[in-house]
């Protein structure tokens, strides 16, 4: 397997634990339906998280809004609808985006809790 989604796992393992510890359930890990997918989608009390982590292997920081394009953006709305309708989920949904930074003495994360709205789309 390749090295970069060996640190993708790696990442999206760091921000599953990040939620964990903050009392969040986790509900699905790279959840599918394709092509989309939702790399974590948690849940706390009536609220479901749908996250998307974008893992980079260098030490600049990147805005958790410039790591996820519009695309991207509109594919999770698309996902977490179709994840909420097969599941026959009624709850608040917020879309959040986790950038986790590779460091030479470790990991690096950044949470943008509600990223943004789909109604912005």
């Amino acid at each position: 397997m390749a090295e970069h989604n060996d640190f993708g796992r790696i990442a999206e393992e760091f921000i599953a634990q990040k939620y964990l510890a903050n009392g969040y359930e986790i509900l699905e890990r790279n959840w599918r339906f394709h092509p989309l997918e939702i790399d974590i989608i948690a849940q706390k009390d009536d609220m479901l998280a749908i996250v998307e982590v974008k893992a980079r292997a260098y030490d600049t920081f990147v805005e958790p809004t410039e790591a996820v394009n519009l695309t991207k953006k509109r594919n999770l709305v698309k996902a977490a609808n179709e994840y909420m309708e097969i599941n026959e989920i009624e709850l608040e949904c917020r879309f959040d985006i986790a950038v986790v930074i590779k460091k030479s003495d470790g990991l690096a994360s950044t949470i943008l809790i509600d990223a943004f709205e789909p109604f912005e789309l």
